[in-house]
């Protein structure tokens, strides 16, 4: 397979990633917030801790408006957010105890519609999944350590 054939599957399987994590997300019963504030607050679950910045990146938005979505997390006390300790001007974020609580709820949720997808793969299916799964990672997505 030529480099160019690789770059069209990858378009293709990007697409589907897409899809199907909107559907494995779609009305995930999370209270009171908009599901932008969900994206962010999944996003600051699998890497935190997180700057501003970073979250503006991820959900491409303006800081300013990240700013006011963060605000609005943390007044709802989802989140925590700290100076980093060698330079002042430089925050963190987190989720906070109640913010975890929340997320852990969801992933479950998600989970469950998961495990429903792949209910009739082999234990072979699996093994194959998550090799899959680990060569992605290492050899395009480049998780940061």
């Amino acid at each position: 397979m030529d480099k160019s054939s690789l770059f069209h599957q990858f378009v293709t399987f990007t697409d589907n990633v897409h899809q199907v994590t909107h559907e494995l997300t779609q009305n995930v019963t999370v209270a009171n917030i908009t599901p932008l504030q969900y994206k962010i607050l999944e996003y600051i679950k699998v890497s935190q801790p997180v700057t501003p910045t970073e979250i503006s990146e991820c959900q491409h938005m303006s800081l300013p408006n990240t700013s006011r979505e963060i605000r609005k997390l943390q007044d709802q006390n989802l989140i925590e957010k700290w100076n980093d300790t060698e330079d002042r001007r430089k925050q963190y974020i987190r989720l906070s105890i109640e913010g975890e609580k929340m997320m852990e709820a969801a992933f479950a949720c998600i989970e469950e519609r998961f495990l429903q997808l792949i209910q009739h793969a082999t234990q072979e299916d699996i093994k194959d999944i998550q090799h899959a799964l680990t060569i992605l990672e290492q050899k395009v997505f480049q998780q940061k350590e």
